[in-house]
């Protein structure tokens, strides 16, 4: 017995259903890579880069090897900050593992060439104010590590606001 869903479907779903497969077909990047590359990039990157493809490793290179083999992802940077970048691959390769959950990519290319700022002009979400500002900070007493408490604030604000 299959049940029908109540209420309207967001766009970003339908979206998301027809532009993952593709991207995945194409480039191995999802939308969830691409919608949270300013937090995964960082303040240093977030303006200056996007990323572009992840290139897997073929299944029939490296002889008898089973299971998943990291792949190559290739950054667009613009710039001189490219060079900058160069030198931070390492904490960032660890920020896309992270993201993923799994090493996905062993190493980075870097492409220069003009990143279309459309996407880093993100509005920053309004504070949360009141009650709900109440509630949201009750929630994060116990968080002491200053990138969670920020990543749960984010979270908290979108959820809390999405309610009203």
């Amino acid at each position: 017995m299959k049940f029908k869903r109540r209420g309207g479907v967001q766009i970003a779903e339908i979206a998301n259903g027809i532009f993952d497969p593709v991207l995945a077909r194409r480039a191995g990047i999802t939308t969830a890579l691409l919608g949270s590359w300013d937090e995964i990039a960082g303040e240093n990157f977030a303006d200056c880069t996007r990323p572009e493809k992840i290139a897997w490793p073929r299944r029939d290179q490296g002889g008898d090897e089973g299971g998943h083999r990291p792949g190559v992802l290739t950054i667009a940077c613009e710039g001189a900050r490219a060079l900058f970048l160069s030198h931070a691959q390492g904490e960032l390769i660890q920020r896309i593992n992270g993201f993923f959950g799994y090493p996905a990519v062993a190493q980075i290319r870097i492409v220069q060439k003009p990143v279309s700022r459309a996407h880093t002009q993100k509005k920053k979400p309004r504070k949360l104010e009141g009650e709900d500002a109440r509630r949201l900070n009750a929630m994060m007493e116990g968080i002491d590590n200053d990138k969670l408490r920020q990543a749960v604030e984010r979270l908290g604000t979108a959820v809390l606001r999405r309610k009203g």
